[in-house]
């Protein structure tokens, strides 16, 4: 479906950028791949890997109402990556994170109506459910955004849908480059959070097979969360550095215990799929009545049971640290 096609990627030259560009270049001849972010020297090291004949950089930032009209004229794909992620700068700098997440969210949802995009996938996290934090307060603004924007597009063709997930192994500014960088450093211990701690764990490949996945799935006005495994903290420190002692160093502001994808709350409107979850919008569209137990891949979901909750520290999957050793190397792939 993308081939001929224009995709555009904000924050482009993240993580997910990087590897979601790599994939669509391997598996498809799109018309024009665009990468639109803020950071001119990081999409300058980005050109130096990714140079394709159909490449686009377009230095923009999702907070310019302006540049995303501009970006996103004949654009047929967008995937909404620009997000300001980090918990604790999140919560030092929170009018910054909220003109990001939320304002930034608002006009990538104008800005694809206006130019009549065919489809729009917002990625979100697994802290916009039951969020304690503003990183994930703003996310779950942004996800309610976006369900919300199918009613905005009257008789226009947009739709819009959000896919959630948990942490994603190796990326930047996740606890695997860290412990990582400290062994490399001869440290005499991890530092670790809570010996309870658990956490939902997905390469960044399977995140970006996923994306691509429900853009073919997808009517408009779903949440679209992986079945993926579960790893204990401690396992994890135990895989990158067998028999290297950890400190607990405790929860720090804005963190949970466990991490939680589809909210108890959310059960009634919660389809389980085979390898997926579908939380389904609460509100009515105007013009669009859809069935989301079967999706537009003709696969069939059923719904969840009153209560039931997708939780980390009670997922019935979790990896060993022969496992999570094993992830890691897919992950390098």
């Amino acid at each position: 479906m993308f081939d001929n096609k224009t995709i555009l990627i904000t924050g482009g030259t993240g993580s997910f950028g990087h590897k979601y560009t790599k994939t669509i270049l391997e598996r498809y001849k799109p018309k024009r791949l665009i990468i639109l972010s803020r950071d001119e020297l990081k999409q300058y090291e980005m050109q130096q890997i990714f140079n394709a004949p159909c490449m686009r950089y377009f230095l923009g930032d999702v907070r310019d109402a302006d540049r995303l009209m501009q970006a996103f004229n004949g654009v047929d794909y967008v995937i909404h990556a620009a997000a300001i992620k980090q918990v604790p700068a999140a919560e030092y700098n929170p009018m910054e994170c909220i003109k990001t997440n939320i304002y930034g969210a608002e006009n990538v949802i104008k800005a694809a109506i206006a130019n009549n995009v065919t489809k729009v996938i917002a990625l979100s996290t697994d802290k916009a459910a039951a969020p304690i934090n503003l990183y994930g307060a703003t996310k779950l603004a942004s996800d309610k955004l976006f369900v919300a924007a199918n009613n905005m597009v009257g008789k226009g063709k947009t739709r819009f849908s959000v896919v959630r997930y948990g942490n994603v192994v190796g990326s930047r500014g996740s606890v695997v480059p860290f412990f990582k960088k400290l062994i490399e450093e001869g440290a005499d211990h991890l530092p670790i959070t809570h010996v309870e701690m658990t956490r939902f764990w997905i390469t960044l490949q399977q995140g970006v097979d996923f994306v691509l996945k429900n853009f073919a799935r997808m009517y408009g006005g779903e949440i679209f969360v992986p079945k993926i495994p579960s790893v204990h903290i401690k396992d994890l420190a135990n895989a990158y550095a067998p028999g290297l002692e950890t400190k607990i160093i405790g929860i720090r502001p804005g963190e949970k215990l466990h991490e939680i994808m589809c909210p108890a709350d959310d059960s009634h409107l919660t389809l389980e799929f085979d390898d997926h979850f579908v939380i389904c919008p609460s509100i009515k569209f105007y013009n669009d009545e859809h069935c989301y137990e079967r999706n537009l891949i003709d696969e069939l979901g059923l719904p969840v049971p009153q209560g039931a909750e997708y939780h980390s520290g009670r997922n019935p999957d979790f990896l060993t640290v022969e496992q999570i050793v094993e992830f890691d190397k897919l992950a390098e792939l």
